[in-house]
């Protein structure tokens, strides 16, 4: 998974980017505020780690504009202050969860997986790729005026990949997404799945609805959402 850190404490940001980079994810650390949301404009960001005390303004103000932006991934907020009052303004801001300082790093590591498996935040409730329209809220998928009888599981796939438009998800990471684990069962049964979910929409390439990238992951093949 690639994380943002937007941290000002050298002594703090190099605990929590070797924390991460040991536990397998990408880190992109930006000082500030106004570093923090270059960032994600320069490239995607599946979870961001946010302190709330930053030179430039508030960590809560950062929260404000990604979400703002459109941005839907986890945010955990690093904070300093653990009354209850403070949570409610985090939570308030657009922040997914909190963890305060000082942390240990057990917790932190827990709730950056916590967050990973949730996934991004449904800022859509439909998407539409051509014929194609995937409806979150009921928890359907159509083909033109053909709903797709898909179970709950393919359902979650489809979601997953469709709301990342085209990004590779990794393999591992969809099936902590999806089955909570990422034992080498799951990964049989995920490629089951895909087949599945191929022929249900009647593709006749292999990768023309999901595009399988060798060794890696998955991603959704039909291109950018339209308006609905």
């Amino acid at each position: 998974m690639r994380v943002l850190l937007v941290e000002d404490s050298p002594r703090v940001a190099s605990v929590v980017i070797a924390l991460l980079r040991k536990a397998g994810h990408a880190v992109a650390h930006a000082a500030t505020r106004g570093e923090g949301l270059a960032e994600t404009a320069r490239a995607p960001v599946e979870l961001a780690i946010v302190d709330v005390g930053l030179p430039d303004g508030s960590g809560l103000d950062l929260c404000r504009e990604l979400r703002a932006s459109g941005h839907a991934f986890p945010i955990l907020l690093l904070t300093a202050r653990n009354g209850v009052d403070d949570r409610v303004a985090g939570l308030d801001a657009g922040a997914d969860d909190y963890v305060g300082k000082p942390f240990a790093s057990s917790e932190l590591l827990a709730r950056v997986r916590a967050l990973g498996r949730r996934g991004p935040r449904w800022t859509e409730s439909k998407k539409s790729f051509g014929d194609v329209t995937i409806d979150r809220e009921r928890r359907t998928a159509f083909r033109g005026d053909r709903a797709l009888l898909l179970t709950p599981r393919e359902f979650d796939v489809v979601a997953l990949l469709a709301w990342r438009n085209g990004r590779v998800v990794p393999r591992d990471e969809l099936l902590e997404m999806v089955w909570g684990s990422a034992s080498e069962r799951e990964a049989a049964s995920l490629e089951v799945l895909v087949s599945r979910i191929r022929r249900k929409f009647g593709s006749k390439n292999p990768d023309d609805v999901v595009r399988t990238i060798r060794g890696t992951g998955y991603a959704w093949s039909l291109g950018r959402s339209n308006p609905t």
